[in-house]
């Protein structure tokens, strides 16, 4: 065994990638990624000790965001820049330890004092998942640092445009301080409860960060062709990076597309004026490879998302914040106070030929619950008529599964008075589908993101104050949700909650549950596989 890591969907066999991970990941990175987490939780348990709101304590909660980030699924194959953050997170550990280990409760764990030695990627395998022998106490451990993962990110996202919560931190804290402990598994399972909490409360400061730092997401029509101006791809969720291209192209001639995740930045209110923003091209992370190759000009990676880099594009593809590839060009983070540096991806799209047309049309988004909550009323009116008998949330990730073609077959088959309510790239399995609408509302409501998922919660809560309805699973909604990678699992949990119950999730359940952690997800929520297509929409729609 070279390697084990099982926290994504498409994990070999559904069981753990030994070997080398599905996702390109190879041994020595998932070795560096281990020590990273072990680097993480050491300096989580020091920084407990030191005053919440404090330089120290902001320091470290920006260093575990940043850090988890960079080991979600498909954000950072870069070996030299793990190694930098080990260095990184070393350092500021030992720096908190001479500082405040004497005040952490309980002591300082061994992840607090660990020395990786000579070969990291080696030290890292060795103190990774299966350094937990009990296998119910090793999938409660993973399941609570991946939901970690997950806040991590939409934290990040937050504290780039400047908005942090301190007790977003003190749980990313608490949690991974949990994983390095001796707890037992009634304790860690309360504890993974309270990390839903945390997410979506994290959720929701990304959501008022977006929202007041671009304005609410407006219903809009968004392009799917092309112009003839040579072209900028950007994916991932960092709207600041796009913000930024985005100024720093006008007048030059290049348009800006999105791709991916970052199409539902075209909703909100402050890109609007930016007349090169031309649209969006292509699909969803899984399908890149063709998308970035027939695209011609430069491609910006934002976040996590890239997969293996094409000859046919390796060229013009460059990183920038938490994503990273070994021999692609990083671009470096902003200084305080400035702007990112993308002259040279500009210059070299002025180069390139224009994009070619793969597709005409247009989808459409900015469905977030501030536009929902304006159409409650028609929505309510609609349901007590008849006209919509069911609302079903299929929202989470898309991946490059075949069974995922599950989820078209379910939107294409959907009665036609059910309406399906969607957030995070799991949208472009049905949403250039031509479902039509039900008395003006669309078939398919696009929130937007995967952080985005929040929208949907808030939108279901205000529809079950506006029936009146004492809890949230009497109102006519199904969940069928696609995950993939670890931002799902914050969703997830926080949709658990939130209340929610009877979730539908796949196309596999998570390979990191044990039976027992996965029958107590059973047993208290009704947390289900999916299924086949035809029985799951009898199911859904009784």
């Amino acid at each position: 065994m070279e390697m084990f890591c099982y926290q994504c969907q498409e994990t070999a066999g559904n069981t753990g990638c030994v070997k080398a991970g599905v996702c390109g990941k190879k041994p020595v990175t998932a070795g560096l990624q281990d020590a990273l987490i072990q680097v993480c939780r050491g300096v989580a348990s020091a920084a407990l000790g030191s005053v919440e709101g404090s330089d120290d304590f902001r320091a470290a909660g920006r260093f575990l965001t940043g850090a988890l980030f960079a080991t979600i699924t498909n954000a950072n194959f870069d070996d030299e820049r793990l190694t930098a953050l080990i260095g990184e997170g070393l350092s500021l550990r030992d720096r908190l330890v001479k500082r405040y280990g004497d005040a952490v409760e309980g002591g300082l764990p061994g992840a607090a004092r660990w020395v990786p030695g000579g070969d990291l990627a080696e030290a890292g395998k060795k103190a990774g998942v299966l350094s937990t022998g009990n296998e119910d106490i090793r999938s409660l451990r993973e399941l609570l640092i991946y939901g970690l993962k997950g806040i991590a990110a939409y934290a990040h996202h937050a504290e780039i445009l400047g908005y942090e919560d301190d007790a977003v931190y003190a749980s990313v804290m608490k949690g991974l301080d949990a994983t390095a402990r001796d707890l037992g598994a009634d304790t860690l399972t309360a504890l993974v409860l309270e990390t839903g909490k945390a997410a979506v409360d994290t959720m929701a400061l990304l959501d008022r960060a977006n929202t007041e730092t671009y304005g609410h997401p407006r219903i809009t029509k968004i392009a799917t062709g092309v112009r003839g101006n040579p072209g900028i791809l950007v994916s991932g969720h960092d709207l600041k990076d796009l913000e930024e291209l985005l100024r720093q192209t006008e007048g030059t001639g290049v348009d800006v597309y999105t791709h991916g995740e970052m199409l539902p930045a075209h909703s909100y209110p402050a890109f609007a004026k930016y007349g090169h923003l031309a649209g969006n091209y292509g699909g969803s992370w899984g399908r890149q490879g063709e998308g970035f190759a027939s695209f011609n000009g430069p491609i910006l990676m934002t976040t996590n998302c890239i997969i293996p880099v094409r000859d046919a594009y390796r060229g013009r593809i460059f990183t920038t914040g938490m994503a990273g590839y070994p021999g692609v060009e990083h671009i470096p983070d902003r200084r305080p106070g400035g702007e990112k540096d993308f002259s040279k991806i500009i210059e070299l799209a002025g180069h390139c030929p224009s994009p070619d047309r793969i597709e005409d049309g247009e989808v459409t988004g900015g469905f977030g619950h501030d536009q929902v909550g304006a159409l409650a009323g028609k929505i309510v009116e609609a349901v007590k008529a008849g006209d919509i008998r069911k609302f079903v949330v299929m929202a989470g990730c898309d991946g490059r599964h075949k069974d995922r073609s599950y989820f078209t077959e379910v939107a294409e088959n959907l009665p036609k008075d059910a309406v399906i309510l969607t957030a995070g790239c799991a949208k472009y399995r049905y949403n250039k589908l031509d479902l039509g609408d039900i008395g003006g509302i669309p078939r398919v409501i696009d929130a937007g993101q995967c952080n985005d998922s929040y929208s949907l919660a808030v939108t279901a809560l205000k529809l079950k104050d506006a029936f009146g309805l004492g809890d949230v699973n009497d109102l006519p909604i199904a969940f069928d949700i696609a995950w993939y990678e670890q931002k799902a699992v914050a969703v997830l949990l926080a949709l658990l909650a939130l209340g929610f119950k009877n979730i539908r999730l796949g196309p596999t359940l998570p390979a990191f549950l044990s039976p027992n952690v996965a029958g107590v997800l059973v047993e208290k929520f009704g947390i289900m596989p999916t299924g086949e297509a035809a029985a799951d929409i009898e199911k859904i729609m009784a």
